[in-house]
């Protein structure tokens, strides 16, 4: 026979809160949820949601409690007030936190008796709940078996292992990516600007760009083997060309009188592997400006 989806728990409203609240509640689960502003609740409980008039209720409605919050210290303001309602539930904190903050965290959930999962959801709002959304997830196996299938109402599951801080690691190391990209993109935009070029017309011409990359990384030798070789090959794109291209955007960046803060940073790492002798290795070679042990 099979069962009837379980009753969950949402703390935290916000756009992302809300969209898993529909997702769920599109699954089939009950689902009760709670938020400081108790109106940004009218919409999921119209849908079909339990509003809490506590936390303490919120978390006592169901064995599987999902945080939505700003970061982890909205969940010990929250939560505080319902510590004797913790024991033997498992909280899911979908919450964005460094790594070290999340093992605190995790222990400040154990010390009341619940069972604690860390994740990262790697798709904006809307896309909650679709084909194309994922959650990397992090903590005990056997935690994470039971709640698995109704996690995957969000997105895909992709577990990373026991360590509850890894699961945040790999969220940051995502938003690396693409809150640089962001910043590089209007960067971009900018500096155009000031020759004239409209950002209506500048940014399809980046967007090429910025969507070639991986294909780019593709085409060539497996960069994720090299790196943890420790091989750098300089016979395509070495670290002198990139770095006189890196030189040559500080150069435009203060000529044309935008911030170039950004682009001396990126400057700094061929400067650094330029001045070790690594000119006519491959690009790559600036990871070691980068890594802590080097």
């Amino acid at each position: 026979m099979s069962q009837s989806p379980a009753a969950i728990t949402v703390v935290g409203l916000g756009p992302m809160g809300q969209a898993m609240v529909h997702s769920l509640l599109a699954a089939g689960h009950p689902v009760t949820v709670w938020n400081r502003t108790a109106s940004r609740a009218d919409e999921v409980v119209a849908a079909g949601a339990q509003l809490a008039d506590s936390p303490a209720k919120a978390v006592a409605a169901s064995d599987l409690v999902i945080l939505s919050l700003t970061d982890y210290q909205a969940m010990y303001d929250v939560l505080d007030s319902a510590t004797s309602e913790l024991s033997g539930r498992t909280v899911v904190n979908l919450s964005s936190e460094s790594p070290d903050g999340t093992r605190r965290g995790a222990e400040w959930v154990a010390s009341h008796g619940a069972h604690f999962l860390t994740g990262g959801v790697m798709v904006p709002a809307p896309m909650v709940g679709t084909p194309d959304a994922y959650v990397y997830v992090s903590g005990p196996a056997d935690v994470l078996a039971p709640h698995q299938d109704a996690l995957a109402r969000v997105g895909s599951v992709r577990y990373l292992g026991e360590d509850p801080g890894l699961a945040q690691l790999m969220y940051q190391a995502n938003l690396d990516i693409f809150l640089t990209s962001l910043s590089s993109l209007l960067h971009a935009v900018a500096l155009l600007e000031t020759g004239g070029i409209k950002p209506s017309a500048a940014l399809p011409e980046l967007m090429q760009t910025l969507a070639g990359i991986p294909p780019m990384l593709a085409a060539g030798e497996d960069l994720g083997a090299q790196l943890e070789a420790g091989q750098h090959p300089g016979h395509l794109s070495t670290v002198t060309m990139m770095g006189a291209t890196a030189d040559h955007l500080v150069e435009a960046s203060e000529a044309a009188g935008i911030d170039a803060d950004l682009p001396r940073a990126v400057q700094a790492h061929y400067s650094w592997a330029r001045s070790r002798g690594y000119g006519a290795e491959n690009w790559s070679r600036i990871i070691d400006a980068i890594r802590p042990y080097v």
